[in-house]
This record gives C-alpha cells, structure tokens and sequence, in this order.
C-alpha cells in the first residue's frame, strides 16, 4: 500500500507483556484480551481529523524484544509521535525504556516539538504496583515529556492518551474528532452545495 503523505504516524514502544497491544486494540476496536500474544510489529489504522482536513492515523505496535534493532530505528525514523509504554507492576519495564528514548533522541535530534507520551499501563493492578506515579512523572520530566497513567483492561485512560497525545503534536492541528463539531460556515456551506443560486 503506498504512503500518504498525510498519514499520521504513532509508534508504541514498550518491553514484552506491558501491554502496548492491548491498549491499542482497546483504543482502535474496543477490545481486550487476557491472554499475552507476543508481538513482531502491527500496524493499524484509524481516521483523524488533521489541519481541518481528514487523515489516517497510522499506530505501529512494536515488539517488546530487542531482536530487531532496524525495525527499530525504521520506526523511528518515519514515527510523527511516540507512546513510550511501561507496566506499573515492573520497575524493570521502566528502565528499559531508557534506551529507546536515548535513540529517539538521536535520530530525530531536537525532540522538543515531537509528542512523546510516557504511559504507565496496567493501573488496575494497584496490589502489584512497583512503580509510583511520582516516578513516573519524575521520568517524565527528565525527558520533557507527557505522563500518564492508564489501564488497557478497564479502558482507564486510553482514548485520553491518543487524544493528549495529538494535543502535543505544535506542527499542524490534529485530533480524533472528526465529526464532531462543524463550524457555522462548514454547515452554510453544505446547504448550499449542490444548490442552485440566482442573482
């Protein structure tokens, strides 16, 4: 399928079983599933609305292993937003993500204006909790990057995060309304189309 240029592209970044797959199947169809299928890499695909203009937005759901180090950098490299998964029951997800936000850094330079969103998954499971909020926001921080905190299981937050996500996107207006509300003119001017005027 070729590449359009007005293609919104996110990538999920995250170690194995964090959850990036369920919070992006919750998000894209509704759904989640208990069981844990590890991923290679999936994309999918969701229409936005994009500078007053409809485009897709393009979700690639990494693998949680290291195997693949080009897949990567690929994603990376062609990644407008970066959703930076971790499980608040493993402190160990955390820190792993501490490389793939150094290469992010390094590929795409200056990442001030990029969205990257820090995401701690699995909120649900407060018994099992290892990593607090405090640290996540403290991570978050250091990195001048968004935090938030969700629960692909009990759809805590997850529409929220690809909202806020889009919300940080300064280089055009992006956002998951798209037909929502239609400006005054947009209506005047549906009426009038197809419509014959006299002068």
């Amino acid at each position: 399928m070729p590449e359009q240029s007005n293609d919104y592209r996110v990538v999920v970044f995250g170690a194995g079983g964090v959850g990036k797959s369920s919070l992006v199947l919750r998000f894209v169809k509704g759904t989640f599933r208990e069981s844990y299928i590890p991923t290679i890499e999936d994309t999918y695909r969701q229409v936005i609305s994009c500078d007053k203009s409809i485009c897709t937005l393009q979700i690639t759901d990494t693998t949680g292993s290291h195997q693949f180090p080009a897949m990567q950098r690929l994603s990376i490299t062609k990644g407008h937003a970066f959703i930076l998964v971790y499980s608040i029951t493993s402190k160990q997800s955390l820190e792993e993500l501490k490389p793939i936000f150094e290469q992010i850094c390094l590929i795409k330079g200056d990442i001030e204006s990029i969205p990257i969103m820090l995401v701690g998954n699995k909120n649900d499971e407060m018994n099992a909790r290892e990593v607090e909020s405090s640290d996540g926001e403290a991570m978050a921080k250091r990195w001048k990057c968004a935090f938030m905190e969700t629960s692909a299981k009990t759809n805590h937050n997850v529409k929220e995060l690809f909202q806020e996500l889009l919300n940080l996107e300064k280089r055009r207006t992006v956002s998951l309304q798209i037909d929502g509300k239609k400006s005054k003119q947009q209506k005047r001017a549906e009426k009038l189309k197809g419509k014959c005027v006299v002068m």
